[in-house]
């Protein structure tokens, strides 16, 4: 009977889609569903919690599955290794604050309403990362935005969780209309919003004025939505909000930015202007904000001045053409920030703790510029035994003064305390360990060449321009500690501790345009507020 049966030709069989992209698709849809049946206002608060619980488990699961097939199969044509490590983490961090704030929230009212926003919140960056289209992207990223709004004022009693938001609405509402421009320009020009279509035709020398526009408006986008300077004030005042939004933010939300510019690499590595914003803002909100941090007491508020920080490091490799190291930072930050912020309490036990114990004499200025050096050769000593050459193009020679000054803490806090040995060891295993990292991760992804296209001297300025914004920090850091009694090291304590008071004239500015008023029940209602009214 069988044998009855004609023969199938193999020429004419379906093309099934790639299972990874099933799977990551899958994950967006499931939390989608979570959203809808647990936010309903009948359903009692742990069933709520059990729906979201389940489903970020069930998220995590799938994500796994494309890290197994993309590990079997390391394609990196539609959906690379790095992007299924990056939805892995996405979803990683879902399930973590999904439990976390099931006990934190426990006997708060309007339970179901967070659940419901935080699983719309993980469905839409989840998206983002799946999607290999940029209209749907930009949609998705919308929706997250709108949906961890409603997360910000969950408090709606706390005036300042209520001007925070407030800010970040109309901050986000200007980067999404960057962002919308840009894909409206990109599709006039181009007849397609794939990202693999895009970044082909970057390759190709294929784009044109409205293309290179397009993408100054999405890094403009970009820096808008990463919180860089002056644009920062409401990432340090959501504080306000419950902890595991603050999670949820510092350690997803946030990072979105520099993973659409990986993406569309290539797009950005074609346009010259695009890289010079990047490098340039990032600089200096990375350098301004370090600085900041460094005087800071309260822990919740340190740690919200060094994503801010730690975001402007990651769009500034991106303008450098370093993709594979964006992309490493921006896993390493998640992690990090979302065990920082969820054992926040721990934390400022530790520091209350630090403080009280003795302290050693404080190193001076020329200790500390000697184990600036002692951290440069030890990366460059590294890259030698890796066969990796720092010096072979600007951008790896200014990462080498980058990492070189991140160690030095390291190195000259190991003799104060009897680690002559170990503290270089140290070192130089974080050194090896970071060279390691960023070569997996560009073997993961897809090939994007650099290219500085037509800029004069694009390399060579742009990375000079870093490294000299990372040695000024260092040297100023270092003055700040090693002599905090003089008198103009003071006042340029003042002067950082009030964060340059660019938030301040931001504040002024965004009230003169769109006066703080009553939050409505939903952040939605805020696009249909008349300009003088209350929405209510």
């Amino acid at each position: 009977m069988l044998a009855a049966l004609p023969a199938l030709d193999p020429g004419v069989l379906p093309d099934f889609p790639d299972p990874a992209w099933v799977f990551s698709h899958a994950v967006p849809l499931i939390l989608l569903i979570a959203a809808v049946l647990a936010g309903r206002a009948a359903l009692p608060a742990p069933r709520a919690w059990q729906i979201a619980r389940t489903a970020t488990t069930l998220t995590l699961g799938l994500a796994l599955a494309t890290v197994a097939v993309r590990l079997a199969d390391p394609a990196t044509d539609g959906w690379p290794l790095a992007f299924s490590v990056v939805l892995a983490l996405v979803t990683s961090i879902g399930v973590v604050i999904t439990r976390f704030a099931g006990t934190y929230l426990e006997g708060e009212p309007r339970q179901q309403d967070f659940v419901r926003w935080l699983c719309l919140t993980l469905a839409g960056s989840s998206l983002v990362v799946a999607t290999d289209h940029l209209g749907v992207a930009v949609g998705a990223w919308i929706g997250t935005s709108l949906a961890l709004q409603d997360l910000l004022v969950f408090y709606r009693d706390r005036p300042q969780a209520q001007m925070a938001a407030h800010k970040k609405f109309l901050v986000s509402r200007s980067a999404d209309l960057c962002m919308l421009a840009a894909a409206v320009l990109l599709a006039l020009e181009h007849g397609t919003l794939q990202l693999a279509a895009l970044n082909d035709a970057a390759r190709a020398g294929s784009f044109g004025l409205l293309s290179q526009t397009a993408v100054v408006l999405l890094a403009l986008g970009t820096l808008l939505k990463s919180a860089q300077l002056p644009f920062h004030g409401w990432l340090m005042q959501v504080m306000e909000a419950p902890t595991p939004v603050s999670a949820l933010l510092h350690a997803g939300v946030v990072n979105l930015g520099g993973f659409v510019l990986v993406r569309l690499a290539d797009a950005v590595l074609a346009v010259p202007a695009a890289q010079a914003l990047l490098v340039v803002a990032g600089s200096l909100t990375a350098v301004l904000a370090g600085l900041v941090t460094s005087t800071r007491i309260s822990i919740k508020v340190g740690l919200a001045w060094s994503t801010c920080a730690q975001m402007g490091f990651m769009v500034l490799q991106c303008g450098l053409g370093l993709f594979e190291m964006a992309l490493l930072h921006l896993v390493a930050h998640s992690l990090y920030k979302a065990h920082a912020f969820l054992s926040s309490g721990e934390t400022v036990h530790q520091a209350l703790v630090a403080r009280m114990a003795p302290h050693a004499t404080s190193l001076g200025l020329t200790p500390r510029l000697v184990s600036g050096a002692a951290g440069l050769a030890t990366v460059w000593a590294a890259g030698w035994l890796a066969g990796v050459d720092l010096l072979a193009s600007p951008a790896l020679a200014a990462m080498l003064v980058v990492v070189g000054a991140s160690l030095a803490p390291l190195l000259f806090g190991g003799p104060s305390r009897g680690l002559w040995i170990r503290a270089p060891l140290a070192a130089a295993a974080l050194a090896a360990l970071w060279l390691g990292l960023h070569a997996a991760l560009r073997a993961w992804l897809p090939s994007a060449a650099p290219s500085w296209g037509t800029f004069p001297a694009g390399p060579t300025v742009l990375a000079a321009w870093v490294a000299l914004a990372f040695a000024t920090l260092f040297v100023v850091r270092a003055l700040v500690v090693s002599r905090p009694e003089a008198p103009r090291i003071r006042s340029l304590h003042d002067l950082f501790f009030g964060g340059l008071f660019l938030d301040e004239w931001f504040t002024r500015l965004t009230l003169r345009i769109w006066p703080v008023r009553r939050t409505p029940r939903r952040s939605f209602r805020l696009l249909l507020a008349p300009k003088g009214g209350s929405a209510r």
